[in-house]
């Protein structure tokens, strides 16, 4: 026999229906809600002192990550011993998505082809999370050089084998890797020359003691517009809209030239995969904001974003480019 439940008590069931039914939900709505690492901070390790070009391409991308992350970083700066310290601190992290590190061209390309005591791998100590973006170098030459073009140049240093000379921010450096790359793809020679930095291969360029420099092109630009140095042409598969009319290597007859300063994000090696996944997956949606991209556009770095399966591929090919370089260059900084 039914009975009807009082009205009273039937309004007090249907209340405890709904509830439960809302509780049901709570914890998928708590999770998708949650900060990323319950609330931690994210130290997000950038292997350069600060106020470079490396330092403020990851200040940038860390500000607008965090709000797709939902989950704040604090930048560590970790220069010196060209980047290794930054890259061993990484490694040895918990592979809890708390320590991320910014590597680029010099830690996970240029550094493990040059260096056969390197003290971490570079492959094996890490796991890909994703690109951040990157920007082409540039051959410039000084005002006096007597070429208005590539042909031109490389004519030049034919018809003066050893009379002239190239400086690099040091050696091993993407600058020197690039144009001994450059040496080998055209058949000439030019004398190397190593400082401490871009800063002082540009006054001595500028100042007519060298004659050649392939540095990023950002540190360029200003010499460029200025008329201190021609840009003879860029490196990259397209031309830069900073430069339009400055030619590529690839387009001038150099073709697969490539060399590019490039920045990315990696993790300890170990992370779960679902892990990597929801960072790579944050990270991809931050590089697709417009400001950010104007930001970036400021540097002269072009955001690339790709899947970490993508950038793990990305990162041996730049290191087995390399390898194949210093080896044929006859380039190992750690040999006796």
């Amino acid at each position: 026999m039914f009975h009807r439940l009082p009205i009273q008590a039937a309004l007090r069931r249907r209340t405890l229906l709904q509830a439960l039914g809302a509780g049901a939900l709570l914890p998928s709505l708590y999770v998708g809600a949650q900060t990323f690492g319950g609330g931690k901070p994210v130290r997000y390790i950038v292997p350069v002192a600060a106020g470079g070009g490396s330092d403020l391409v990851g200040r940038t991308i860390t500000e607008r990550w965090a709000r797709t992350l939902n989950a704040s970083f604090v930048v560590d700066n970790i220069g010196g011993g060209g980047g290794v310290i930054a890259c061993q601190t990484t490694a040895r992290a918990a592979p809890d998505g708390q320590t991320l590190l910014q590597g680029y061209a010099a830690t996970h390309g240029t550094a493990p082809a040059t260096r056969s005591r390197l003290p971490y791998d570079a492959i094996r100590d890490f796991s890909p999370i994703g690109m951040i973006g990157a920007t082409p170098n540039v051959l410039v030459v000084g005002a006096p050089v007597p070429t208005a073009n590539l042909r031109e140049f490389i004519a030049w240093l034919k018809a003066n084998p050893g009379k002239s000379s190239y400086g690099s921010a040091g050696q091993g450096s993407l600058t020197h890797l690039t144009m001994e790359m450059f040496k080998l793809a055209t058949g000439t020679f030019t004398v190397h020359i190593a400082y401490r930095g871009i800063a002082p291969a540009f006054t001595d360029l500028i100042g007519g003691q060298t004659q050649a420099m392939c540095p990023g092109l950002a540190a360029a630009l200003p010499h460029i517009r200025s008329g201190r140095v021609r840009a003879l042409a860029v490196t990259g598969v397209q031309r830069h809209p900073l430069l339009p009319d400055v030619p590529t290597l690839i387009e001038s007859g150099l073709a697969g030239f490539d060399a590019q300063q490039w920045y990315g994000v990696v993790g300890p090696a170990g992370m779960a995969a679902p892990l990597v996944k929801q960072l790579s997956d944050t990270l991809n949606q931050a590089l697709a904001a417009p400001d950010l991209r104007d930001k970036m556009a400021a540097e002269a770095v072009e955001p690339m974003p790709m899947s970490p399966e993508a950038f793990g591929n990305f990162i041996r090919a730049d290191i087995a480019r390399w390898t194949r370089i210093a080896r044929e260059r006859r380039i190992d900084l750690d040999a006796s």
